[in-house]
């Protein structure tokens, strides 16, 4: 059964995607074993608390703690990014705050590489190019973050379309 992407149905969702990277510049990344996207890779993250009140930034160190085991202190996150998407996969909403970890993150302090989401890799950025990614990863998200380090960009994709439309709605280079 397909969803008619016209009506205002689909459900919302708001999540965190958390950006770590080695003393090297390697990227953290999940190969994730579970969906959404089941079987590619993506930045350790996940949904955000509604019923708590969890802010998207206490998510992200949540989310942080609960893939990685690393804790991370106020002062060693910074939001990078806020990514809206309209009608992903024609199933949900999606609303994503892009947080980076400020300080280099040595292997050892990842207490596990495996765990029931998946496995988590460290990756050079050109090594990422080449994984299977979601599209709206591959072709806006990623450019974006390598365009926008160390600044800010807020954009939204509509993926109603095909091809899908997107835009930034505000942005600052660091």
């Amino acid at each position: 059964m397909s969803t008619d992407l016209t009506d205002n149905s689909l459900p919302y969702r708001i999540a965190v995607l958390c950006y770590l990277r080695d003393t090297d510049g390697k990227l953290l990344m999940l190969h994730r074993v579970k969906p959404p996207n089941k079987g590619m890779y993506s930045p350790i993250g996940g949904k955000l608390e509604p019923t708590t009140g969890e802010s998207p930034h206490r998510c992200a160190i949540r989310e942080t703690q609960e893939e990685t085991g690393l804790v991370v202190k106020d002062g060693e996150i910074r939001l990078m990014g806020m990514v809206s998407e309209t009608a992903y996969e024609g199933e949900c909403h999606w609303l994503l705050f892009l947080y980076e970890i400020t300080r280099p993150i040595e292997h050892d302090e990842i207490t596990a590489y495996e765990m029931d989401e998946g496995t988590l890799e460290w990756l050079d950025r050109d090594q990422i190019d080449h994984l299977d990614l979601p599209k709206t990863d591959r072709d806006i998200i990623w450019p974006l973050v390598a365009a926008y380090e160390g600044g800010f960009f807020a954009c939204h994709i509509d993926c109603r379309n095909n091809p899908m439309t997107w835009e930034v709605l505000e942005s600052w280079k660091g």
